[in-house]
């Protein structure tokens, strides 16, 4: 019979499932490499643990591995109801408290501790608040970000012309504003979930992305409705994400604030050090600010810093008898 631990978290509403046994040792010399694995030869523990009856259409978690990068604390796999995904912004917020109280960062100190933890997309350095104690709130630093496209044109069955921007922040997003498709940011769940996962399944049929260091990393991640609140200011500006199979965050969404910036830093709407918050669909917040300016490739980019909270909500243990078909794992949207 297989068995499966868990510690449950989630930041700003979005849940974050740590896998933290039952996976054997995956091979491969890199993270893309594991990953690579997972999808062609093992990618059923991903389903049983995302997916019904343990988990829901909009489940989201990590595999935790040994990092190939010698300077990282720790490596992650981030999976979700579709499969593997670059970067999660919210799973690292999460996962820095997760290090910090479970004693695997390689330096604890006070009031701040930084942990270093490889994902897909690259080497991320999370700094967690820590009075000896508790952890707190967490602060991360992106991978190079950029806007990567203007004013990209979609026709969208049912929506007509949409036009977006893409920009990356560990992940490609289509960026648009909630009024080409005559809404509101504050609409239902299901009308959101409706109409960006319509452009963004669109753009992946009509439209190519390339990153310029990772082939691996060259595919359009999500979507991202906004208020079009794009210029610099000090009011909140709303978001809601949707990714990988219409899956809908509930956070802020820590690669689409980090691909928002990267956007605004790229229109020049936005200097370096002027801190942006972000608020999601469930009313959480988080802060974003560019704070570097670096090269990806050709593309001028900039380093993002993303702040927010994750909680603990509890423990799991997964099981799975041999003969039980349907508990392997099923969807309904």
């Amino acid at each position: 019979m297989a068995t499966y631990v868990t510690t449950e978290m989630h930041t700003g509403g979005e849940p974050f499932r740590i896998v933290e046994k039952g996976y054997p040792e995956i091979p491969g010399d890199t993270i893309l490499d594991k990953i690579n694995y997972l999808k062609k030869e093992f990618d059923h523990p991903r389903k049983l643990i995302m997916w019904e009856p343990r988990g829901h259409f909009d489940m989201f978690g990590a595999i935790l591995v040994p990092p190939d990068l010698p300077e990282a604390d720790i490596g992650v796999i981030f999976i979700n109801n579709e499969g593997y995904f670059p970067m999660c912004g919210h799973g690292v917020i999460s996962l820095g408290r997760y290090m910090v109280d479970k004693g695997l960062a390689k330096n604890l100190t006070i009031p701040e501790t930084v942990v270093k933890i490889q994902c897909p997309c690259g080497l991320v350095e999370a700094r967690v608040q820590y009075d000896g104690k508790k952890s707190g709130a967490v602060s991360f630093l992106s991978v190079p970000s950029f806007l990567y496209a203007k004013e990209v044109s979609v026709e969208v069955p049912e929506y007509g012309k949409i036009v977006v921007d893409v920009s990356f922040g560990g992940g490609f997003f289509a960026l648009v504003p909630a009024s080409q498709f005559n809404m509101n940011i504050k609409s239902s769940a299901s009308k959101i979930r409706a109409a960006v996962g319509a452009t963004l399944e669109q753009l992946r049929k009509d439209y190519k992305v390339a990153h310029p260091d990772c082939s691996d990393l060259s595919y359009m991640h999500g979507a991202i409705i906004t208020d079009g609140k794009d210029e610099y200011s000090e009011e909140v500006t709303a978001n809601c994400c949707v990714f990988a199979d219409r899956m809908l965050d509930r956070s802020p969404c820590g690669s689409g604030v980090t691909s928002r910036i990267a956007q605004q830093f790229g229109r020049g709407l936005i200097k370096l050090g002027q801190t942006r918050t972000f608020e999601s669909i469930t009313g959480a917040t988080f802060k974003a600010k560019p704070v570097k300016s670096v090269k990806c490739g050709d593309y001028d980019a900039v380093i993002v810093e993303v702040t927010g909270n994750g909680y603990y909500t509890g423990t799991s243990t997964f099981t799975l008898e041999e003969d039980d078909i349907i508990g392997r794992g099923f969807l309904l949207s």
